[in-house]
């Protein structure tokens, strides 16, 4: 075994990571390891890459093999490359042969096709260039953060190479294995993913076996949150002081479409209009068509509901942090971070029964769990939790002792530097 003391502070240890480059998720993730001294690196895996401002001690890489590296102080102008800049073009498409209803569906069918392709074609370029990187920087570790986009880039890249490849890391995100694992043409690259990688981690009990059975045979590392922990010294000033049953914001988070089921919520809260004197419903992460039936029940119901624009992490946990309410619906998902924040934050979870939800709540007690399409379900859980002071005081009180034992971010810290530390002392 390896000396254990070269870990603590080496700028030679070399970890490779292929994530989002503009991810927060990705920011939060790496900055755990930071302070370690150890050379850290991102190759982006990203559509359009543009480099997030809170990397720290981070070299971001370009996916271009004639382009230096991304500016770690400002936002790259990467994906620009790609935006249609042709006047005649944009002018074409808003005419109003453009505008009709079938046109609209041969235009969106055939840019799905061409956008299809240029990815393939995209992704193949990438790992020919993260198959170069990793040989100029001979990594000792490489760590994909997501299936579909890196994960699937560095397994092209260990094909490429056919020997003398890293340790590599594969991070399972979200809906990653639950959902895509169903369908056939990722089925066969999640394999090939699982078959190849020397080591596993994903955020839910519940994606261990399934890795299993996607042929993974190496070892599973700590479950831990994708995002990292929660300083509670800085986020608890955000919470509005006082019972939650005080509070009057019911938050829904409001994506649709692909698993995200945001208009479930809205009709479940339109069949609860008779308990929604006094509060207010706000959306975030609004889809139009939510955004659309929101104003029309907000007019139906005369009860305000507020659509929040894109805010920081902060704004976000300080809304999830006056909220009695917070709802979150999806076909599937990871722990998902919008219901950590709720928690946190003492807002009482109506959660999909799809995710990770249930690793850190009891259901019917510091929480609900419902079908994430069954409307009369959630509209059930929803009157429950804005009638019933005691739960969700009682939810609150609960919900503050798990998550001080589980998700305070020096003690996760810890435990993801121990993680990197302990494949390194085991490495070859």
């Amino acid at each position: 075994m390896k000396d254990a003391s070269r870990y603590s502070v080496h700028p030679n240890i070399r970890i490779l990571f292929v994530a989002f480059s503009n991810s927060i998720h990705t920011v939060r993730w790496i900055n755990q390891i930071k302070s370690m001294g150890w050379s850290l690196h991102l190759f982006p895996a990203d559509f359009y890459p543009s480099a997030h401002p809170g990397f720290e001690h981070v070299m971001i890489h370009s996916v271009a093999e004639d382009k230096g590296l991304f500016d770690n102080q400002e936002n790259s102008s990467a994906g620009s490359a790609f935006e249609d800049k042709n006047d005649f073009k944009q002018k074409l498409k808003r005419s109003r042969f453009f505008q009709l209803r079938p046109m609209k569906k041969l235009i969106s069918v055939l840019s799905s096709i061409r956008f299809k392709w240029w990815w393939r074609c995209e992704l193949r370029k990438r790992a020919a260039r993260l198959t170069d990187l990793i040989k100029e920087l001979r990594p000792d570790i490489v760590h994909s953060l997501g299936m579909q986009h890196a994960g699937y880039m560095t397994q092209m890249a260990k094909k490429n190479m056919q020997q003398d490849f890293p340790l590599w890391i594969a991070t399972n995100w979200g809906a990653d294995i639950h959902y895509f694992g169903n369908i056939p043409e990722h089925a066969a690259k999640i394999r090939d993913v699982l078959e190849s990688c020397d080591y596993y981690s994903c955020e839910t009990q519940r994606d261990v076996p399934l890795a299993r059975k996607f042929g993974f045979k190496g070892k599973i590392l700590p479950v831990l949150p994708n995002t990292g922990g929660f300083d509670f010294v800085r986020v608890d000033h955000l919470r509005t002081p006082g019972p939650i049953s005080d509070r009057r914001v019911i938050l829904l988070k409001g994506p649709q479409g692909w698993v995200y089921r945001g208009l479930v919520g809205l009709n479940a809260l339109a069949l609860c209009a008779d308990v929604l004197k006094g509060y207010t419903i706000a959306i975030y992460l609004a889809a139009p068509e939510v955004a659309e039936a929101a104003t029309a029940l907000s007019r139906k119901i005369g009860f305000p509901v507020e659509i929040i624009p894109y805010c920081s992490h902060e704004e976000m946990l300080a809304w999830h942090g006056k909220a009695r309410l917070s709802i979150g619906l999806a076909m599937s998902d990871g722990i998902s971070t919008s219901f950590l924040e709720a928690i946190v934050m003492g807002s009482f979870p109506v959660q999909s029964n799809t995710g990770g939800a249930g690793d850190w709540i009891v259901d019917g007690e510091t929480g609900i769990l419902v079908p994430p399409e069954d409307t009369e379900a959630v509209a059930k859980a929803i009157r429950r939790a804005l009638t019933d002071d005691e739960l969700v005081n009682r939810a609150a009180v609960i919900n503050k002792k798990t998550v001080r034992e589980r998700l305070d971010y020096e003690k996760v810290q810890s435990e993801v530097i121990a993680m990197y530390k302990s494949i390194l002392q085991h490495a070859d």
